[in-house]
């Protein structure tokens, strides 16, 4: 549960300007995740999120904007292993289904893996696309993702 916690608790301050971790456990509530201001803090810390100067003069929460020490963290890598329901590749795409409200959180993960491979992510509620620069990376990717995974 903590991870999955973790995981919308990014992909808020991803989507939308948050300024007090007040504001933060009422939408981390209505996403159906009940928190404590503590439990809020102690995610802040453990995520690394920091407090980032807004285009409306306010401060605001920021997400990391340097990747993790390892290419892929361990955090990371267990967000994605607890979000993805399936993966598959079509052509220079890779398509991830995920739990409901889970994509954003799967991409934020691959973003954090260098690629040159990878053009782009692109995530909706359940879905993640990935595109690649051409189908052998999407083959590529899709065996690296199927390790992460534990599907080989």
């Amino acid at each position: 549960m903590k991870n999955l916690r973790q995981a919308k608790l990014a992909e808020i301050i991803g989507r939308q300007a948050v300024e007090t971790q007040e504001e933060l456990q009422t939408l981390l509530e209505k996403e159906g995740y009940p928190v404590t201001q503590a439990t809020i803090s102690r995610d802040i810390k453990s995520l690394r999120i920091h407090k980032t100067l807004s285009d409306r003069g306010t401060y605001r929460y920021a997400l990391p904007s340097e990747p993790p020490d390892n290419a892929f963290s361990t955090r990371l890598r267990t967000i994605f292993r607890e979000s993805v329901v399936n993966i598959d590749a079509a052509q220079n795409l890779v398509v991830i289904k995920t739990l409901p409200g889970m994509a954003q959180a799967a991409c934020a993960a691959l973003d954090t893996m260098p690629s040159p491979m990878v053009v782009g992510t692109l995530a909706g509620d359940d879905t993640a696309f990935i595109a690649l620069r051409n189908e052998s990376s999407a083959k590529g990717l899709l065996e690296q993702l199927r390790v992460i995974l534990g599907q080989s």
